[in-house]
């Protein structure tokens, strides 16, 4: 079953490969996008998993450090039009 994960609260420099790593000791990541400002390029601090398989077990990420941050991880919300 796929899921679609928010990760937020994520360090300034945190790369999509970095968090594509994380993500894939838990199961089959299909894709990482890390939310960018529009104007600055700088991260926002957030970003979304899709993983194929294993996103259920990602869940347990949420509240863990990484890169001197405590992650907060769960199913991301549909987006509202």
């Amino acid at each position: 079953m796929s899921a679609n994960l928010y990760v937020g609260n994520l360090p300034w420099r945190t790369t999509e490969q970095e968090l594509f790593d994380l993500f894939a000791q838990y199961g089959e990541v299909s894709s990482v996008k890390i939310i960018t400002d529009r104007e600055t390029g700088r991260s926002r601090g957030f970003g979304f998993v899709e993983m194929s398989s294993g996103g259920d077990e990602a869940l347990a990420l949420d509240g863990t450090e990484f890169g001197g941050r405590n992650l907060k991880v769960n199913h991301a919300r549909p987006k509202k039009f």
